[in-house]
């Protein structure tokens, strides 16, 4: 067979004139002028033409060098690379078809990973690299992760499948079976990253070459599978009834082989069948492949698939099968680590290695799914007393919305992944309904127990909290097969489309829900539902930090009406008063308080923030000759809680990469910083958290006269967790109009906080707000250890239960000591002695010998409270040895003196 590359290469130079000619914008001469760029580079030029861009393309690239050329190292071979870079902002920006992203890589000599990399790194201003080149880069890369992902997967599947003496044969059908893979996702699939439906798919196509497959280039396994399948009566079937082939749609299934691949890969049988008998089927059939039983041939296969990749314009997944460097990583290798002799371990013990991208998918989705087995997707029959208990039932309502979300959520994910998808969505929506209905009734027993009440009438005929209990359940489902991914930091990308469709905050969006009430259900949710996984966890957490930093921001949140309300009664009633910001965030408001909130009605009397007070099911009414008030909202107040202590973090860590040499402006950042969010709190509108704290540590520098630029804060912030170029190139000016985080600085920032940042700058500066206490995060994981504040590697275990403890201790956990308690018999004080001296003589014997011994890695504790690894010096002891010693010795010596009291009694007796 004749090698890739060459293909490849001939039918690339085949499409591209075609494909340039469509999609100029110069229809007289599209072709590259030298004359017109006499000016320019001349190995520039060489790689214009190379690359058979037109003159729209080559100007802007140059444009695009001149900007950057500055502030990037002058090096021949850097310089190429550089302007392959600029080549393809340029043609992302005009929206050109020019060339691939494999001929591009090819042109340079580089991977996807070094070229995705060059271009973050020559994003060296505000405005080189568009948000559209962004997004694309985005799309490209998470692309490239699911591909890559999914060939591995392929390639360990087919080694377990096909003989290995079949050599030329097997390698044919391999590259026929990829092929028709890439080409099957590419047609039935709408979005490139979704990378669990792509698995069923690939399944699929396995199993369709596989029963068409000579057996002797098959394993034993799978040969016995096809012998099984492959009966005379079927064969007999298919010749009396070669007629209504035609109409055999779906085409038949080998189950017995779909569950033997299901099984290898780790999916569920159901979900693949569903996948075949729709997405599969349909493409069979378009395809014209449904009734015949040969290979299809791999040069129409080819073909094919070259249309999608000219079309996309992005890289040749066929390359993975040569091993292409353009599609290779670079190889890291592992720092060496020196264990202790503790941490040795025999040489036959076998290391398991790290979780792929799919099997990590393939195994959450089996966890939900075991975790899941006991519920149903109806009300179970203590939800349905909860129900009748209430002033009005509500039975009727649950059902029938759950029914009109159900087909919503179903027609949106069709929309969004495919359209013969539809029924995927139900199998995902019933996974949710499951888990919906699960955590109502822990919900609902919480509050049985907490308020001694099971009349939840007033709650369980709220919509919005259903809904949002609904929407958190999906949520779950989804982040579980998709992964945890969100879009875009939470907001749009200015009218560029983004691939990814099913990321946070989709969910919102089709049940429209605004985000502030979903923040609601979030932390309770979690903790109603001890069986999520950590990553689940983790991402609920970072959804409601989202909704936080920008998707509660948005025009039309109920947050901004509230906040009003809240202004218009006084200073008396602040989302969360400044004196509290100290204390720890501490509260018992579960969603039912949230969905309810209002709940009493303000006054000077009100309970503090961290009240434990239960909530009433009516507001009181006001006093005679009171004037009445509106109620406080718990959520408000709850949300600007968790509000500052995430903006106070956030500054923080922004701070600590830039400023740590002037302590003294960090509370001065914050107190400005907070009296934005609490005062002028309309800048928040459309905007990001993040945006507002960037200006407020660039307005502090400037009045204290300390040199720090904007575009070193830019260049720190893209370091943090969790952002996005979004955040500094995107930002909304006025209306319709976005600019750079420097324009809104200037042009609205500052305008509108003046007067109150120059007073920083005067003798008598404002009142600096408390410094927030940030604990840590509320979403507890129970088998964790927890880190002992003030130290760095001293580590508390919850204790686990007698059932799972190890029958086997270890030395140091023979002897158990639980500190504050009666220590029973004496002989326990002499096996501490007799532990403590055996840990002094090792120590001294280690230190005679010749060879420079391993100091022991045990920890002690110094005076102040801290701890290391004791690297102690020859004759210094550990601490807690030395408490354990005194403890011993001083027993020790009340026994003795015990026994001398008891001798001179003796003695003194006639």
């Amino acid at each position: 067979m004749p090698p890739k590359k060459r293909n490849s290469g001939a039918a690339q130079n085949k499409e591209m004139k075609p494909s340039i000619k469509n999609a100029s914008p110069d229809k007289e001469n599209p072709d590259l002028s030298i004359e017109k760029h006499q000016e320019k580079d001349a190995d520039f030029m060489t790689l214009c033409q190379s690359l058979q861009v037109i003159d729209a393309v080559c100007d802007r690239a140059w444009t695009i060098w001149k900007a950057v050329q500055a502030s990037v190292d002058k090096v021949l071979d850097t310089q190429k690379k550089l302007w392959a870079a600029c080549l393809f902002v340029a043609v992302i920006d005009l929206e050109i078809a020019s060339f691939t992203f494999t001929q591009i890589l090819k042109a340079v000599d580089l991977n996807v990973k070094q070229f995705l990399g060059l271009l973050k790194k020559m994003d060296v201003n505000l405005d080189t690299i568009s948000t559209k080149v962004n997004s694309a880069v985005t799309r490209l890369e998470k692309k490239y992760d699911v591909s890559r992902a999914l060939y591995q997967r392929f390639e360990k599947t087919c080694s377990k499948i096909y003989a290995e003496d079949s050599e030329a044969k097997g390698k044919e059908i391999l590259r026929s079976c990829w092929t028709m893979f890439l080409l099957a996702k590419g047609r039935a699939l709408q979005m490139e990253d979704e990378l669990v439906i792509s698995l069923h798919l690939m399944v699929c196509v396995l199993e369709f070459f596989i029963r068409r497959c000579p057996p002797s280039l098959l394993q034993p396994l799978y040969q016995s599978v096809i012998s099984t399948a492959q009966s005379p009566p079927t064969r007999t079937s298919r010749r009396n009834q070669s007629k209504a082939k035609p109409r055999q749609a779906p085409p038949e299934v080998d189950v017995q082989l779909l569950e033997t691949l299901c099984k290898e890969n780790d999916c569920s049988v159901e979900e693949v069948k569903s996948v075949y008998q729709t997405s599969f089927s349909a493409f069979l059939d378009s395809m014209s492949l449904s009734g015949t039983r040969d290979l299809p041939q791999a040069t129409d296969l080819s073909k094919q698939y070259e249309e999608l990749y000219f079309k996309s314009r992005d890289f040749d997944s066929r390359l993975f099968l040569d091993n292409d460097e353009t599609l290779l990583t670079p190889k890291v290798e592992p720092m060496p680590v020196e264990r202790t002799p503790r941490k040795n371990m025999p040489e036959d013990v076998v290391l398991i290695p790290p979780q792929t991208p799919v099997r990590a998918a393939m195994n959450s989705i089996a966890q939900l799914r075991v975790d899941l087995i006991t519920s149903g997707d109806q009300p179970s029959s203590n939800l349905a007393v909860y129900f009748k208990n209430c002033t009005v039932d509500p039975t009727e309502e649950v059902l029938q919305r759950v029914e009109s979300l159900g087909l919503l959520f179903s027609q949106r994910f069709g929309q969004a992944v495919g359209p013969r998808c539809v029924g995927l969505g139900k199998q995902r929506f019933t996974l949710g309904i499951r888990l919906y209905y699960r955590v109502m009734e822990s919900m609902l027993k919480s509050e049985e127990k907490r308020l001694s009440v099971q009349n939840f009438s007033k709650l369980l005929n709220d919509s919005t909290f259903h809904t949002s209990l609904l929407a958190c359940a999906l949520e779950v489902a989804m982040a579980t097969y998709g992964g945890s991914t969100f879009k875009n930091g939470g907001y749009s990308n200015g009218g560029v489309p983004v691939e990814t469709d099913l990321c946070f905050p989709w969910i919102l969006d089709v049940f429209q829900l605004t985000a502030f009430d979903f923040y609601k259900v979030i932390e309770s949710f979690i903790k109603a539902e001890p069986s999520l996984s950590k990553d689940i966890v983790k991402h609920l957490e970072r959804c409601e930090h989202l909704i936080m930093e920008t998707i509660a921001w948005r025009e039309d949140s109920p947050l901004f009406e509230l906040l009003k309300r809240t202004r218009e009664e006084g200073p008396v009633e602040q989302a969360e008063p400044p004196a509290t910001l100290n204390q720890p965030l501490q509260h018992n408001h579960t969603a039912a308080d949230l969905y309810l909130s209002p709940v009493r009605p303000s006054s000077r009397t009100l309970p503090a923030p961290e009240s434990t007070a239960p909530p009433s099911s009516q507001p009181s009414a006001p006093a005679p000759h009171q004037t009445p008030r509106h109620p406080k909202s718990n959520s408000l107040s709850l949300f600007y809680k968790k509000l500052y202590r995430l903006a106070y973090m956030r500054l923080k860590m922004l701070y600590t990469q830039l400023l740590t040499s002037h302590p003294e402006l960090e509370p001065i950042m914050w107190t400005l910083f907070q009296h934005t969010l609490q005062n002028e709190y309309e800048l928040m509108r459309d905007r990001h958290l993040d945006q507002l704290m960037m200006s407020a540590m660039y307005a502090i520098c400037k009045v204290k006269n300390v040199d720090l630029r904007f575009k070193t804060i830019v260049t720190a912030y893209k370091n943090m967790p969790n952002t996005n170029q979004e955040t500094f190139k995107h930002v909304l000016i006025r209306e319709g109009q976005y600019d750079s985080i420097i324009v809104f600085y200037n042009l609205v920032f500052m305008q509108k906080l003046k007067t109150n940042i120059l007073q920083y700058a005067s003798p008598r500066p404002p009142t600096l707000s408390p410094i927030p206490h940030i604990p840590r995060s509320p979403y507890k994981f129970p088998n964790s250890p927890l880190r002992v504040p003030g130290s760095n590697n001293v580590y508390i275990s919850p204790m686990k239960s007698p059932t799972r403890m190890s029958p086997v201790m270890t030395p140091r956990t023979r002897i158990l000591v639980s500190i504050g308690e009666s220590f029973g018999t004496s002989d326990k004080f002499q096996k501490i002695n007799a532990m403590v001296n055996s840990s002094d003589r090792s120590l001294k014997r280690s230190l005679d010998m010749s060879s420079a011994p391993k100091p022991l890695k045990r920890l002690r504790f110094d005076v102040e409270g801290q701890d290391e690894s004791d690297e102690s010096k020859p004759g210094e002891e550990s601490r807690l040895i030395q408490k354990l010693a005194e403890i011993g010795s001083t027993r020790t010596r009340m026994q003795e003196q015990k026994m001398k009291d008891d001798a001179e009694s003796e003695k003194d007796k006639p």
